[in-house]
């Protein structure tokens, strides 16, 4: 199967999460005297299970030349995953819905900018980290605690990304 990467959009991605990007659609203020713009709650941050705690990291991704070929999704079904590129390098985002299983039918990939990044909402299957262009970094929020939380399906078919 061919899957065609669309440009990441707020609307295209809502129902796989939150796009995190500084722009003059979402709710921003002044601080620090004026200095500094704030872009405000750009994320909802999903904490399942006791004792859960955001954790923050730094993931370095090797890069992929497209066509890209998929054989799994992975999920974390307690809590959220944001990405956002650190280097501001773009990168491929395939995702599904939420569920017990994935169908074909349901996945879809958009690009970014380089300069946005995704909030996966709790139980959204993604692919890892696919980075175009070079080797890059991200700053990732997700959950650290007690509890199985990242389970992988075999896609039905293997899946081919293309630009």
């Amino acid at each position: 199967m061919e899957l065609w990467a669309e440009p990441l959009t707020r609307d295209a991605f809502a129902a796989f999460g939150d796009v995190i990007q500084a722009d003059d659609s979402v709710r921003r203020f002044p601080i620090n005297g004026g200095t500094t713009m704030r872009y405000h709650d750009l994320a909802s941050v999903q904490l399942l299970g006791e004792g859960a705690r955001p954790a923050i990291s730094i993931f370095r991704s090797r890069p992929f030349v497209p066509p890209i070929e998929l054989e799994l999704l992975e999920r974390h079904p307690l809590g959220s995953q944001a990405f956002m590129p650190v280097t501001g390098d773009r990168f491929v985002i395939v995702v599904a819905p939420p569920g017990e299983s994935v169908r074909s039918g349901d996945i879809r990939a958009f690009v970014t900018s380089g300069s946005q990044g995704v909030n996966f909402h709790a139980g959204v299957w993604h692919h890892p980290m696919l980075a175009l262009d070079r080797e890059a970094d991200f700053l990732v929020v997700d959950r650290e605690g007690a509890g199985s939380n990242c389970d992988e399906r075999d896609l039905p078919c293997p899946i081919t990304v293309t630009l």
